[in-house]
């Protein structure tokens, strides 16, 4: 499958190099067409992978990934371009943190909406999936360095998008049991705004390498 990556950070880097690894062909995408770290990216690599604009790689990809940040990403994706991003499969792995008023950072949603539901109402043709957002960049390719099974969850209006982001997810090496449907996007308000406790339990454990997980009877 032919993948965008918006975004030439930590996560958008790990996550291209985990499709990479997968056997999918990943275009990273970027503001710039010579981002250096894009390029640093493509020469580690190898042959599937390459870079552009954001515009570049949301025209190549089959699917969309953005790994933006999420007070920017409304911006990037409009970069993109409406037409490049109509009825695609966008993951949205973004969190909108406020970092201003120091620690603890705020969560922002406008009206309580996520910033998932401020992307699909500003690309209503996109097909709009949150995910991956509940947890470190370095467990999103990794869970199975993690001592137990752990929960990643899907949220979208569209069941065939979900049903793309659940592939790509066992891709990544999550199991079917630990991939949970939460529901419409409207419960991308929730997992957003789980990070107000993730980013106090990296706190608290002094790492970022955990993840939580659903108990069922």
């Amino acid at each position: 499958m032919r993948i965008a990556i918006l975004g030439t950070g930590g996560v958008g880097t790990t996550l291209a190099t985990g499709f990479v690894r997968a056997g999918h062909e990943v275009r990273m995408g970027s503001r710039s067409a010579t981002n250096e770290k894009a390029a640093e990216w493509v020469a580690e690599a190898g042959a599937h992978a390459s870079a552009g604009t954001f515009a570049d790689a949301a025209a190549f990809g089959e699917v969309v990934v953005n790994a933006t940040g999420g007070l920017v990403s409304i911006e990037a994706l409009t970069a993109a371009g409406a037409d490049n991003l109509a009825g695609k499969p966008l993951l949205d792995v973004a969190n909108a943190l406020d970092w201003t008023e120091g620690f603890p950072p705020r969560v922002v949603q406008p009206d309580g909406r996520s910033l998932a539901e401020q992307i699909q109402e500003t690309f209503p043709t996109a097909r709009v999936v949150k995910t991956l957002n509940t947890m470190n960049t370095s467990v999103m390719t990794a869970p199975r360095d993690l001592s137990g099974e752990s929960t990643v969850f899907v949220a979208g209006d569209d069941a065939d998008a979900k049903a793309v982001a659940s592939s790509l997810l066992a891709d990544l090496g999550w199991l079917p049991s630990e991939i949970v449907d939460a529901g419409g996007l409207t419960a991308a308000r929730g997992l957003e705004l789980y990070l107000a406790l993730w980013v106090q339990l990296m706190h608290t454990f002094g790492t970022p390498t955990f993840n939580i997980g659903i108990v069922r009877p």
